[in-house]
This record gives C-alpha cells, sequence and structure tokens, in this order.
C-alpha cells in the first residue's frame, strides 16, 4: 500500500540547481533506506543518494560535493547543483525495509524527469 511520490524535476541549465521532494504516503513508516536514482534510456538504473537508518548517507562519486539528499521522516529530498547535461535522466524515488524474514521490500515512486541543457 505504500506510495512514493516524486516531483521538482524539470528543465534547467547547466550550472543550474533543482530540489527534488519524494512524498510517501500508505504505510510509510520504519524505512531502512530511503534514496534516489536515475536512468537514462539504454543504461542500468544507478544509485545517486541513500539515507539510511541512523542518519548515514552515501552518494555516487558524480554526485558527491553537488548533490545533498535529507530526510523528514515520511519524505526524502535531493538538493541538486552544479548540474551538468549527464546529470539528465528520469530520478526515481526509493524506499526500502525489511518486512519479513529474508523479505527486504523496495518500493519505487513514478519517477520524474530532469533535463539539465542550454
Amino acid at each position: 500500500q505504500v506510495q512514493l511520490v516524486e516531483s521538482g524535476g524539470g528543465l534547467v541549465q547547466p550550472g543550474g540547481s533543482l530540489r527534488l521532494s519524494c512524498a510517501a504516503s500508505g504505510s510509510s513508516f520504519g524505512f531502512n533506506v530511503m534514496g534516489w536514482y536515475r536512468q537514462t534510456p539504454g543504461k542500468q538504473r544507478e544509485s545517486v543518494a541513500t539515507v539510511i537508518s541512523g542518519g548515514r548517507t552515501t552518494y555516487a562519486d558524480s554526485a558527491k560535493g553537488r548533490f545533498t539528499i535529507s530526510r523528514d521522516n515520511a519524505k526524502v529530498y535531493l538538493q541538486m547543483s552544479d548540474l551538468k547535461p549527464e546529470d539528465t535522466a528520469v530520478y526515481y524515488c526509493n524506499a526500502a525495509r525489511w518486512e519479513r524474514a529474508g523479505d527486504f521490500v523496495n518500493y519505487w515512486g513514478q519517477g520524474t524527469q530532469v533535463t539539465v541543457s542550454s
């Protein structure tokens, strides 16, 4: 019953900034990890940034120093600065948790398009 809804994507010039937001609804408590992934056509979906239980954050090398992830209960944000054309992708919100022994469940949003272009 979990739903994740992203917002904040759009068109931005190189060097610009965007802030992505994701709101979880339904049974939205107890997520061990929340994060952002991105995907371009023909390419594997990749992790951009995550917040794990306890507040530790992780970043892809390509995002480190430019992107900042934050979490507020059932919401997660991605502040993106100094955007580059290679950041163009569909960005997906992710939330995951242990629901049963051996059942680590991932939930995904519908994705929001980020396009970096002059």
